[in-house]
């Protein structure tokens, strides 16, 4: 109930409502395709503007996710005030509102990637483990950056900061092999393993991932250890600090 209010609320009066999650990644993707391809002269093997909507649909939805996901104990105290339960459903709501926005993203992916030239293969099968993968990542770090922000009301502003750097240290928008030595380091950037299997399932094998996603996947565990024992530890504490 609380995911289907967050979803309403989220697109409530919205004249295309629910299209914005398609309207909006495709307008950056569209955006940096442009700068990316003309001005900054990105190389690819592969069609470049499938390339970039590709990565930016399941950026947006981290990205917008986790901005909601930190504040969301503080946000909701008048209710915790009222009644117990689990906070840590809290900061799940905002990923599960936001699943129903990634699909609608997804199958316009499924349906715009081929018109802009990517290929129609068996590895669009992929977009499955790497839609859960995304979501399964996201509530973890959410556990995590919630239960901080309980803490240290700081922790909002630095997560903002940190996404807009974040991004253009993942390959959302350009290749690994095109910043070179360095394109390696990112594998142990958590978010580039599920860029990699959404580029993957679009666009095909191109470059080498699996390094990649077992990072992602490990970071995943660790960041779902620490949220669940946060969340188990001090729930009860958290309503004193709100």
């Amino acid at each position: 109930m609380l995911a289907r209010k967050d979803f309403q609320v989220r697109y409530k009066r919205a004249s295309l409502g629910v299209l914005w999650a398609v309207a909006v990644p495709l307008l950056q993707a569209a955006v940096l395709a442009i700068v990316f391809s003309h001005f900054v002269r990105v190389h690819t093997k592969v069609p470049f503007a499938p390339f970039v909507f590709a990565g930016m649909v399941p950026w947006s939805y981290f990205s917008s996710s986790t901005q909601t996901c930190v504040t969301a104990i503080v946000d909701a105290a008048g209710l915790t005030d009222k009644v117990w339960f689990p906070r840590a459903l809290l900061a799940i709501v905002p990923c599960l509102g936001g699943l129903v926005a990634l699909a609608v993203s997804v199958l316009a992916l499924l349906v715009i990637a081929p018109a802009l030239g990517a290929p129609v293969t068996v590895w669009l099968l992929v977009l499955i483990p790497a839609t859960v993968l995304l979501f399964v990542f996201t509530v973890a770090l959410a556990l995590v950056l919630s239960a901080l922000e309980v803490y240290f009301r700081d922790v909002k502003f630095l997560t903002l900061a940190a996404l807009l750097v974040w991004m253009y240290i993942t390959p959302v928008v350009y290749p690994q092999a095109a910043v070179g030595r360095l394109g390696p380091w990112l594998d142990f950037n958590p978010t580039t393993g599920i860029i990699d299997l959404f580029h993957l399932a679009v666009l095909g094998q191109f470059e080498p991932w699996h390094r990649a996603v077992l990072v992602t996947i490990g970071a995943t565990v660790v960041l779902l250890a620490a949220g669940i024992e946060a969340h188990r530890r001090y729930d009860r504490l958290f309503v004193d600090l709100l």
